[in-house]
């Protein structure tokens, strides 16, 4: 259950249908994002461009730049008359007239005013020998000579606007000095209105731009004047769309602050909010920017997600091999208004059932929640069927998830070389958090996030004995670049990836310790290199899959954007290393290590994460595939 399971899992995926869907896993996917992926590869030029194609009236050979080059070779009029084979030579002249006035001002969008265009025609006579050559030197690129930013309206004059206004102006993108381009001044205008738009000044415009060019020095003055318009405050919520569910549910999860001072983000977060319930398939919030002012109208679109679903899932992964999964979900079960959860879950070494009962959120947040685990599971030479049944409260946020749950566990293990089992059982009481500070989820670039487990309680049985349990995970991103160079350097950089996870059991004898209360470690998000749970107590120096008192890994990673042609592709390369150790006494630790180098591609349904690690213990390579942000 996600309330009250620890940490929650923040992952992105595609929709289920509204009764039966397929979820396809990372393996069944990794197909479809190929051809996705190589689908946003620019195309490259084609070879033959300088030589006239069977039917075209010319060839076109470009001499310039490499920026230059790509806008010409993509904007330029002159490319659209290429196909018209029956071009005479008089008509290919009056076109290069026109041409390298069009170039100009094409060129001119890249900063570059005084440029040098030359055309000249070759081979005239006959289509197929006819080449169009154009050359260009560019000339001084122009600097921005001064920038004058003003606002006007209330944020000019309002003392709770003072930041909001620093903001704007050390925000500017095209300060003086920088390389000046029609596309840089575009976006430098917009990044100024959306940050008066993002809070308080929903009404905000451009009334007045102006970039004064001296193409003799190339330099340009830029002028730009800002109107905020009034400041909005949020007033009521108007609410279409629900039927099953109620208003009251959509104000629940909307928790938009009556009297408060308007930000976009705010809206955001609500319609993220609704989307991530499960209650509702799609929301939309709006300020109506012709009500007051002082109490602005927002208006919700919501659309409800069925009140009953089935999905049904096929795939594999590299730890768990090939799996299968049925889900039934009842949004409202008559009699208590509760959503109930019930899956049964398959692989490889693994087999699951859960059923997972959660009540609706009340307006502090907090929800009553309840769950059911069994499971079979073999680890290495070992058999392991477990019972647990968890019964607490959670609440959901946007950086922080904490839960309160009391937990009833048994273990029977089967030793399949010896022909032994063993049987226990545990009550703890358990408090469990996620805080999370980045930048932005599931593609952050900044931010630590923190979370954790901690509990206490007693086995159960013959052998009452007091024990206490803890599991704490850390993971921080910190960018390479200074914090003052431009945004696209920041982010061309790359950054390091910093993650660590300790825990331990604090009990005199672990024997009746319930055997998932204990620890291993390895796989796709521990320690790569090593299959899952690979790592446990080690004997003689010998990696063996007991589970043991003490855990902790670590890793670092270097990851750093692919870059084709000066542009940020969606995809980045990693290098890692990772560490971890399982013991029953922490100065016993030996820990393990797996290097390895990976690639990242943004995809739309999250980080695709593709590493190829060595094991140096087992001397081993292992392929770990992801798709998600988790934690």
């Amino acid at each position: 259950m996600q309330g009250i399971n620890g940490a929650r899992a923040v992952r992105y995926s595609t929709a289920a249908m509204a009764f039966t869907s397929i979820r396809v896993s990372i393996a069944a996917l990794l197909l479809v994002l190929a051809q996705m992926a190589w689908a946003q590869v620019p195309a490259k030029a084609d070879a033959s461009r300088g030589s006239p194609q069977s039917g075209m009236a010319f060839g076109l050979e470009i001499d310039a730049p490499a920026d230059i080059k790509a806008v010409l070779e993509r904007h330029l009029e002159l490319q659209r008359y290429r196909v018209l084979a029956d071009l005479s030579d008089a008509e290919i002249q009056s076109l290069l007239l026109s041409a390298e006035q069009d170039a100009r001002e094409l060129i001119a969008t890249l900063g570059y005013f005084s440029p040098t265009v030359s055309l000249r025609l070759e081979g005239a006579g006959a289509a197929a020998n006819r080449r169009v050559f154009m050359v260009v030197v560019a000339g001084p690129p122009t600097r921005v000579r001064s920038v004058e930013l003003q606002l006007q309206g209330p944020i000019a004059s309002d003392d709770a606007a003072r930041a909001q206004r620093r903001a704007v102006q050390d925000g500017w993108s095209l300060p003086e000095n920088e390389r000046f381009s029609q596309a840089a001044w575009d976006d430098a205008k917009q990044q100024a209105l959306k940050q008066l738009l993002s809070h308080r000044y929903a009404a905000a415009r451009l009334s007045d731009t102006s970039a004064d060019m001296d193409a003799e020095a190339a330099t340009a003055a830029l002028k730009v004047t800002l109107d905020s318009g009034p400041a909005y405050k949020v007033g009521r919520l108007d609410i279409e769309g629900p039927n099953h569910y109620g208003e009251t549910l959509v104000r629940k999860f909307a928790r938009l602050q009556e009297g408060g001072d308007y930000a976009q983000s705010n809206l955001v977060d609500a319609q993220k909010r609704l989307t991530d319930s499960g209650y509702f398939d799609a929301a939309y919030l709006s300020l109506d920017l012709d009500s007051p002012p002082e109490q602005a109208v927002v208006r919700a679109q919501v659309k409800e997600a069925p009140m009953q679903k089935v999905v049904l899932g096929l795939g594999a992964s590299t730890d768990t091999g090939a799996r299968w999964s049925a889900e039934h979900t009842h949004n409202q079960v008559p009699g208590i208004g509760w959503r109930a959860v019930n899956k049964l879950a398959v692989d490889r070494d693994t087999g699951v059932f859960n059923s997972d009962w959660t009540s609706q959120p009340g307006f502090d947040q907090w929800r009553w929640a309840a769950s059911a685990q069994w499971s079979q599971a073999r680890v290495a030479q070992i058999d392991v069927d477990t019972q647990r049944y968890r019964f607490g409260r959670f609440a959901t946020q946007a950086d922080l998830d904490q839960s309160y749950y009391l937990q009833f566990e048994r273990a029977d293990v089967r030793y399949r070389e010896i022909q032994e089992s063993t049987g226990s059982e545990a009550a703890t009481a358990n408090y469990a958090f996620a805080l999370r500070r980045f930048d932005s989820i599931p593609f952050p670039s900044s931010g630590w996030g923190v979370g954790g487990e901690v509990g206490a309680g007693s086995i159960l049985g013959s052998q009452q004995e007091p024990y206490a349990r803890a599991l704490l995970h850390a993971r921080a991103y910190q960018p390479l670049e200074d914090a003052a160079a431009s945004l696209f350097n920041r982010q061309r950089s790359g950054r390091m990836v910093y993650r660590a996870q300790v825990g331990a059991v604090l009990v005199d004898n672990a024997v009746n310790v319930p055997f998932n209360q204990l620890f291993l470690t390895g796989g796709d998000s521990s320690v790569r290199g090593y299959l899952r749970d690979e790592i446990g107590v080690t004997h003689n120096g010998i990696l063996s899959a007991q589970s043991g008192r003490y855990m902790a890994n670590a890793s670092i990673e270097w990851q750093r954007p692919i870059v084709r042609g000066g542009v940020m592709t969606d995809w980045e390369g990693a290098l890692f290393v990772d560490t971890g150790a399982v013991a029953n006494r922490t100065e016993e630790f030996s820990f393990k290590v797996g290097v390895g180098v990976g690639a990242r591609w943004k995809s739309p349904i999250g980080p695709l994460q593709l590493d190829l690690a060595y094991g140096v213990a087992t001397e081993q390579l292992r392929l770990h595939l992801n798709v998600g942000f988790v934690f």
